[in-house]
């Protein structure tokens, strides 16, 4: 007996997840749905698709799991699409980086015993430095070596659960259960901020009277230091995200001007001492977080260890079952 997962939104992430459950085709049944009906159908020819179902509403009946790889922007209305066509027992789950107002979302949205997850999906080391988007950007290992955040609303039944925990391990990522609020925050930290203080160093550099010279000189610093920008895929999306996440974007720029707020008292008080020491910090702090990245060492010591599932094993419980409150 197979399940069905059913992935609405076929870039990068939802299209990498299909091609990591290629090896499961006996336990698996992978449908996938795009508004683009070019980009599904090219999803389904590199091989991460089963099937393609070009209507929203017939791509998620009889759908064990329902996962939703869409930006923040698109996933409370095509929640309300589909709401009515879940069968009971089925799961959705989404991938965006933005969690307490997603539950929010489906607490109001998803009829009784369909049940919601937040996953909050972590790239392997690997692919940390690699720009490619979209469906170019996909890979069955894209997740290996990561760890994927699962964020459990309050009573969450145990089954849906251990499929996020299934799933996490089939891409080849560790579990790391959190609550909503706080990958709220760390997502504003990790993700939304160094995307603003990007956009910032352009928006202060671009319009500068000396730009038409300094284009020609920038260089690998400026490069980098820049490059979160190029993974926007629309500016509406960052600007969403960070509106529905606004009080610890808020926090979080405040830290951040802080700290150059630092440097600037150190540059005008001509405190050498002070600036290197800030500077030191801050390069020591990254040379320990990139060794630790690499090695994903964290994971033995902090997390508790796992198994992955085996195929008579993977999602089990919820198979022909109905899930069980979670005590």
């Amino acid at each position: 007996m197979t399940i069905q997962i059913t992935i609405i939104g076929l870039g990068q992430i939802g299209a990498s997840i299909g091609l990591a459950l290629a090896t499961q085709k006996e336990v698996i049944r992978r449908v996938g749905h795009d508004k683009e009906p070019n980009i599904s159908k090219r999803a389904r020819s590199l091989g991460a698709l089963d099937k393609v179902e070009l209507n929203l509403h017939d791509s998620v009946q009889g759908a064990d799991l329902v996962l939703l790889t869409l930006p923040s922007d698109q996933i409370q209305e095509t929640m309300k699409l589909i709401a009515e066509d879940l069968k009971p027992g089925a799961v959705v789950m989404d991938t965006a980086p933005v969690k307490e107002i997603v539950a929010t979302w489906a607490a109001k949205l998803l009829p009784a015993q369909r049940y919601y997850i937040g996953l909050t999906p972590v790239l392997g080391s690997a692919y940390l430095y690699t720009l490619d988007s979209g469906l170019d950007g996909a890979r069955a290992d894209l997740f290996k070596g990561g760890l994927i955040a699962i964020s459990t609303p309050p009573a969450t039944v145990s089954d849906a659960i251990k499929m996020a925990a299934d799933l996490t391990r089939l891409l080849g990522a560790t579990p790391l259960f959190a609550d909503p609020l706080e990958m709220d925050g760390l997502m504003a930290a990790t993700h939304l901020l160094p995307q603003l203080m990007a956009a910032g160093l352009l928006n202060a550099t671009l319009d500068q009277p000396g730009w038409r010279e300094g284009r020609k000189v920038a260089g690998r610093a400026y490069a980098e230091a820049t490059s979160p920008v190029v993974q926007l895929s629309n500016a509406q999306g960052l600007a969403t995200d960070v509106m529905l996440n606004r009080e610890n974007t808020r926090r979080m720029l405040d830290s951040a001007l802080a700290a150059l707020m630092a440097f600037r008292k150190d540059i005008e008080d001509q405190d050498l001492e002070a600036l290197a020491g800030r500077l030191e910090r801050a390069r020591q702090g990254r040379a320990e977080w990139w060794g630790q990245r690499q090695a994903a060492d964290w994971a033995s010591a902090e997390l508790p260890a796992t198994e992955m599932p085996t195929s008579a094993g993977i999602f089990g419980s919820l198979i022909g079952t109905r899930p069980k409150a979670k005590k």
